[in-house]
């Protein structure tokens, strides 16, 4: 892995392959990144509100997934920043149609990230917060009945109360964050944040995605561009409705391996 933006003098003198200090970085050169530079990479800011990042895969032709699943655009290389993301993370928040397709499991605690956790004043591993309206889920999966921290379920007030009460009987933790069927973003991640959640990922899938776009609660994108290309129909990384104007982000870092590019985005 190395790292082609921001541009500095490490990285210039890798890139022309020009002399370094002994002590000096090497940022620019390919090499496989420990744990310590991979969660100082993607280190959260130091902020007292809740900080939403999403992590995302596309393909070069802009295919969130492949025959409904993200695996086959992935790599080792995204594979272990998606496990260093969830390793930085209090919560997880994921569409329940994504927790459907993509078979999710819980959080599982990793000793190579116990300590930066535990320094940070977490928990062991990051809880999984499921949004769904319908609460239309199979409460016998693992996620719900072995999770090492309770799932949350993020509803609206309207949802039926017989799901309510079969989600609750299974472990699970409901949370209110809409007035009606649905839940509103906003809402969602103020209450992940009253519940001591400000270090918050989301994991799509599109239509989550696309909705926490819409209403501006998306503070970070890191999105991996894998150098594949699908054709098919498959979706972008968010769907939805278009806002009236795009919604701009700054690039803040971008590494490489293996053609794989790993960029990190801010709302401006």
């Amino acid at each position: 892995m190395r790292r082609l933006f921001p541009v500095t003098d490490e990285t210039v003198a890798g890139a022309s392959g020009g002399a370094r200090g002994r002590d000096a970085p090497d940022d620019a050169t390919d090499r496989g990144w420990g744990l310590e530079e991979l969660a100082e990479a993607y280190a959260y800011p130091d902020v007292h509100e809740p900080w939403l990042r999403a992590n995302m895969v596309s393909t070069l032709d802009g295919a969130a997934q492949h025959e409904g699943h993200s695996q086959p655009i992935s790599s080792e290389a995204d594979m272990r920043i998606f496990g260093t993301l969830r390793g930085l993370a209090d919560v997880v928040l994921v569409g329940a149609e994504t927790v459907r397709q993509e078979g999710y499991r819980p959080a599982r605690a990793r000793e190579a990230f116990a300590a930066l956790r535990e320094a940070a004043g977490q928990g062991p591993a990051p809880a999984i917060a499921v949004v769904s309206a319908s609460l239309d889920l199979d409460f016998a999966l693992p996620l719900f009945t072995s999770p090492l921290v309770p799932t949350l379920l993020l509803t609206g007030a309207a949802a039926a109360p017989d799901r309510i009460a079969a989600a609750e009987k299974a472990g699970a933790q409901v949370v209110i964050a809409g007035d009606g069927m649905g839940v509103d973003p906003a809402r969602a991640v103020r209450a992940l944040g009253d519940l001591g959640l400000r270090r918050l990922l989301t994991e799509g899938g599109p239509r989550l995605l696309g909705q926490l776009v819409a209403s501006e609660v998306l503070d970070e994108l890191c999105l991996t561009i894998s150098p594949m290309l699908t054709v098919g129909d498959a979706q972008r990384i968010a769907g939805g409705p278009a806002p009236a104007v795009p919604k701009r982000f700054e690039l803040v870092s971008l590494l490489e391996e293996a053609g794989f590019l790993f960029s990190r985005y801010r709302r401006t």
